[in-house]
């Protein structure tokens, strides 16, 4: 198994990212949304290999989280979608999910630019609402129960999962942009992205 972390803070992105949420420096809410979709396609190079090689991948944060803070920040919902149109899709989200009060009391709560209770209360609506979670499986799990519990709902539902991985893999958001689908094919039409063993699933 492969552990993915979104935003990778090790890219040339990602170190700006970085310095974007501990607040170093300021950059328009467009373009720090734009900076961290891209943050997740220099990942899907090595993803693809990954999943090729028949690892499984699970990813901390993926595009869902990026749409929910740009969202709750004023920025069109749509537009939010756009540039993760193509990314690989993922077999299942897991929104794990705790009350406010407990998300504060977590250990380094407030170090970074949208720990805060305010943004904390308007991306939590955002993972609600309806076309945020249209065409994925996606899975509500409370995350204040013990880790035992958690582990267990989660590993129960990748194995039912299993047995019915499409191939091959969907690609994120497709039917937003036509354009991004034929953006991914090369001259013979074949998808250069998508990899014929498909195991990736995010948090």
């Amino acid at each position: 198994m492969a552990w993915r972390c979104f935003p990778d803070r090790s890219t040339p992105n990602g170190m700006l990212i970085d310095l974007y949420l501990r607040s170093a420096i300021d950059l328009p809410d467009r373009a720090v949304h734009e900076l961290f979709s891209a943050n997740r396609w220099e990942s899907m190079k090595s993803i693809n290999q990954e999943l090729e090689s028949g690892t499984y991948v699970v990813c901390d944060r993926y595009a869902f989280s990026g749409v929910a803070y740009s969202a709750s920040k004023g920025l069109d919902f749509t537009w939010c979608q756009t540039p993760d149109c193509g990314l690989l899709s993922p077999d299942c989200i897991f929104y794990l999910h705790v009350s406010e009060q407990v998300g504060a009391s977590r250990a380094n709560f407030g170090d970074e630019r949208y720990e805060n209770v305010d943004m904390q209360t308007r991306v939590r609506k955002e993972f609600q609402r309806p076309a945020l979670r249209e065409r994925v499986e996606w899975r509500d799990v409370n995350g204040a129960r013990p880790i035992e519990e958690v582990h267990a709902e989660i590993l129960a539902t990748v194995r039912a999962i299993q047995e019915h991985v499409p191939e091959p893999i969907p690609k994120l958001w497709s039917q937003l942009d036509d354009a991004s689908t034929d953006a991914s094919t090369d001259a013979t039409g074949e998808d250069k992205h998508a990899p014929k063993i498909r195991r990736l699933g995010c948090s």
